[in-house]
């Protein structure tokens, strides 16, 4: 959305860290959807892709809200604080043996 409106200043002022952080976060969603779609149709390897997508997930959300708290957007920081609590909670699930 902000890529659409033009509002990331850094692709003029560090386009390398922000063009490197974005190739970072476009595997991490190609990545939780191919998981998610893998562990849906219950591929052989569709847990240990989910798993290892949910914990790319959870760096992004552990890095991603200082950008908006140095901003003073914290209303981005509680939305990863949210998201943050959702993927921890959904990895550990996806650890437990089904009955």
């Amino acid at each position: 959305m902000f890529w659409i409106l033009g509002e990331i200043p850094e692709l003029e002022t560090e386009p390398i860290r922000i063009g490197m952080h974005l190739v970072a976060e476009f595997a991490t969603a190609v990545l939780l959807i191919v998981g998610g779609v893998a562990l849906l149709k219950s591929w052989k390897y569709g847990i240990n892709l989910f798993q290892f997508s949910m914990g790319m997930l959870i760096y992004t959300l552990i890095q991603s809200p200082g950008y908006y708290a140095e901003q003073g957007e914290f209303a981005f920081v509680v939305m990863f604080a949210i998201f943050f609590l959702i993927a921890v909670t959904l990895l550990v699930w996806s650890f437990k043996k089904p009955e």
